[in-house]
């Protein structure tokens, strides 16, 4: 018996000693933490502000998107930031200022008067003003290391009907108790052992703040006592107040593909668009009702639900005293009153997920953990909203029931900054980014690589070099033949270099990479920005391989920057809480490839817009708007490309199926559509010609590549690298006349 004793005070001793020290290492985790996890500040990712100045080009719908966007009001007179008053083509706007990175930029009224898309002036404080820009979107919060975003907010600024009307519904006792309810534990443990399992929990205000900070979701009583001994021990350390407080600024409401919704404030902008502070009771109720089940009362999703749900809370509200009989009658009878638009803050994941992809990549990991961190991107919302119309547009009218999926990547080429980016037709599923992700074959988009090869050796080859689209077979290792063929399925004898191009002649193209071997073509693609696997066979010279749209963009980023290749960035600059700028490992800019190799490349890819595969361009764009690009296509229609740039802008898109099917589309029929459709409405200049040091001009008769004279039959003026002109001849002199083409309005003449 004494035995037994000893043993029972033994456990006893070791659970009282095991128990101290679980609430010695539970008050250490909270006491070292929670102010942290309470004021946890997401990076802010911004877009470009909009400058403007006299000249600037823009119109006045699309200003209107901008402050639209930006979540400026429309009144009648502008009396305070953040106010918008339109008449046609004359903006009022009362401007709320912002601090940049080493500069602020300060609220005013401006005076902005548009027309023929264009600024036509700019005034302030009855003054002129030279430039100023508006503070840029705020397209997203994110926390670099994982998906969640939040906006904190003082409780002082929470409005009181929320602030009672939640107490009332989820913790009624909240300033009464010692951080948990005996009486929710003991009903909570009623309905539990009536069930067999753990169903209700009986948690209170601290306890869900707990389990929301520290715990997982698992429903099991050891979990349920961790949780009621760090109830009591926050309650012990910290005020009331600043329990709520926090609460109120994690609180999980809801989901946007892989994007939580915490807090009362991000759900305040998130489901109406407009600050906590603004919302109406109607709207109170509503995200107080949601914490039930976030999903299952989500007012998108399941409107009558949500709203069925709304009318209880404010039932509640009243029986409570928290609200009157005629608010609660008055709330009752609202709509929902969701935000009218396809939620744009924090509506372009795509974009988002480059982002964050590219903080991991270009910033060390230990920096993107400060708080307060503001991410600075060269985002335009314009550009955007186009790349997204012209999407729809297009995929609805090529009308494939929905199957066919695209991505495009806008960027400024002259300074490698992606613009726009589109990850499906979805453009507002955050899900799987096909921009990035999807890589498929490029078919005729890497035709350029292997003439860009051959251009770079002007000893052998010249825009003017003959080549034979004719049979070509290949015998591989395997003792397999490798047998291309035209898309036409004909062969087209002894062409041009340019016009083989021109025209995507796969023979041509074929012959002309093998005889330059694929050591040649490979390192051409590498140098051009392509840095995964590219496999060493002569299906390559045709597209072989698997590419993203993003890998693409790289490869002609380097084309139409001259050589030049600079790297696709989405970051300009990122500041912490006191804007200072965080250290960037460094970017490489690098010139890989000859200019005027490049040049004759970017003259060719001219004549794929004007004469050949991509001439379809031009029942969008203006007759003297000049551009080059390529199209492409693979095997068995499965995916159509387009990638090409005009004289500010660049853009690759891609169409295909995610089960990999047949489209029935090439590239000129579907991928050229969307680009063309993008670029009539975008771009705002066509693509200039200035050709570099050691070139010159020269005519030739473009059937057979013989130097001619101007004004003769067929002759083309075609720019050649010193030396490299033609040495055989027509002998048929100058003339006067002649056809004025295209080739020859890039030279004046």
């Amino acid at each position: 018996m004494i035995r037994t004793r000893h043993f029972f005070l033994k456990l006893f001793l070791a659970l009282l000693v095991a128990g101290g020290l679980l609430l010695i290492y539970l008050d250490a985790k909270i006491t070292s933490t929670f102010v942290d996890k309470m004021w946890e500040l997401p990076a802010k990712v911004y877009a470009r502000p909009l400058e403007l100045f006299v000249g600037a080009r823009l119109g006045a719908d699309e200003l209107a998107y901008e402050l639209e966007v930006l979540g400026y009001r429309k009144v009648a007179n502008t009396t305070g930031p953040g106010q918008v008053a339109r008449n046609r083509d004359r903006f009022e706007i009362f401007t709320r200022g912002f601090v940049f990175p080493g500069e602020k930029e300060p609220p005013r009224r401006l005076l902005v008067e548009l027309g023929g898309q264009r600024v036509q002036g700019l005034s302030g404080g009855g003054k002129d003003i030279d430039l100023m820009r508006l503070d840029p979107l705020q397209i997203g919060g994110i926390y670099p290391l994982h998906g969640e975003d939040r906006v904190l907010v003082r409780l002082d600024d929470v409005p009181p009907t929320l602030r009672d009307g939640l107490l009332a519904v989820e913790d009624h006792r909240f300033y009464e108790h010692w951080g948990i309810s005996l009486v929710g534990i003991a009903r909570a443990a009623w309905s539990n052992a009536r069930s067999g399992q753990v169903v209700a929990g009986g948690s209170t205000i601290t306890q869900q703040l707990v389990k929301n900070y520290y715990l997982t979701p698992e429903r099991t009583i050891v979990r349920k006592v961790t949780e009621v001994l760090m109830a009591i021990l926050l309650d012990l350390h910290y005020e009331k107040d600043q329990i709520l407080e926090s609460y109120i600024n994690e609180i999980y409401l809801g989901q946007e593909g892989r994007r939580s919704i915490h807090g009362f404030a991000l759900a305040s902008r998130h489901y109406f668009d407009a600050p906590l502070n603004q919302i109406g009771l109607h709207q109170q109720a509503l995200l107080i009702g949601m914490i039930k089940g976030p999903s299952l009362y989500n007012p998108a999703r399941n409107p009558k639900r949500a709203l069925e749900r709304r009318n209880v809370v404010l039932a509640e509200m009243l029986q409570q005293g928290v609200i009157s009989a005629e608010q609660a009658k008055a709330a009752q009878a609202r709509p929902l009153d969701l935000n009218s638009g396809a939620r744009i803050r924090n509506s372009f994941p795509a974009y988002l997920d480059l982002v964050r992809r590219q903080l991991r990549l270009e910033y060390r990991e230990e920096d993107l953990t400060t708080l307060g961190l503001s991410i600075f991107t060269p985002f335009d919302p314009l550009l955007q909203r186009q790349i997204e119309r012209s999407t729809t547009t297009v995929l609805d009218q090529l009308n494939k029931g929905g199957e066919l999926e695209s991505a495009s990547v806008v960027t400024r080429f002259d300074s490698g900054e992606v613009a726009a980016l589109v990850g499906g037709r979805d453009v507002r599923y955050a899900g799987f980014n096909r921009a990035l992700d999807a890589r498929r074959p490029a078919g005729s988009l890497l035709k350029p690589a292997v003439y860009l090869a051959a251009l770079e050796q002007p000893r052998r080859y010249s825009l003017a070099s003959v080549v034979s689209d004719t049979t070509v077979k290949v015998k591989g290792s395997g003792g397999q033949v490798w047998e291309p063929r035209n898309f036409d399925r004909k062969q087209h004898g002894d062409v041009l270099l340019y016009q083989a191009l021109a025209n995507s002649y796969n023979l041509a193209t074929a012959r002309l990479g093998m005889s330059l071997g694929l050591g040649d073509v490979v390192g051409m693609l590498q140098r051009l920005g392509i840095e995964g696997e590219i496999p060493r066979v002569p299906a390559l010279t045709l597209g072989a391989g698997a590419y993203s749209p993003m890998d693409m963009t790289a490869m002609y980023q380097t084309i139409a920057a001259g050589g030049f290749r600079i790297p696709l960035r989405s970051i300009r600059e990122v500041v912490d809480a006191h804007g200072s700028p965080l250290k960037r490992y460094p970017l490489e800019y690098d010139r890989t490839v000859s200019l005027q190799a490049t040049n004759l490349l970017t003259y060719a890819l001219r004549s794929v817009m004007r004469e050949g595969t991509g001439r379809g361009a031009y029942n969008y764009l203006p007759a003297n708007f000049d551009v080059a690009g390529k199209t492409g296509t693979t095997n068995n229609g499965r995916d159509s490309w387009f990638a090409g740039f005009s004289g500010d802008l660049l853009a690759v898109t891609w169409i295909g199926r995610d089960d990999n099917g047949s489209t029935g589309l090439t590239g000129g029929s579907g991928a050229l559509k969307v680009w063309a459709h993008f670029m009539a409405a975008a771009s705002e200049r066509p693509l200039g010609y200035r050709m570099p040091d050691g070139m010159q001009t020269f005519w030739i008769d473009d059937r057979n590549g013989y130097l001619t004279g101007k004004g003769c039959e067929r002759a083309r003026l075609v720019p050649f690298i010193d030396g490299s002109e033609p040495r055989q001849s027509t002998n048929c002199a100058p003339r006067e006349g002649g056809v004025t083409d295209w080739f020859q309005s890039l030279f004046g003449g």
